[in-house]
């Protein structure tokens, strides 16, 4: 358990999980632009 409170009262604890939350939160935007940007660019060629 010292681990987790160390992760959880430190300052490189913090900075370690605002660090796996930022790529996390990163991830699932750039997952869902990109599935979006695909989304449209297929209705854009089945227009043409």
């Amino acid at each position: 358990m010292k681990i987790l409170s160390d992760l959880f009262s430190t300052d490189y604890g913090l900075m370690s999980i605002s660090g796996i939350v930022f790529m996390l939160g990163m991830g699932v935007f750039f997952v869902s632009f990109f599935k979006r940007k695909m989304r449209e660019d297929a209705a854009a060629a089945a227009k043409r």
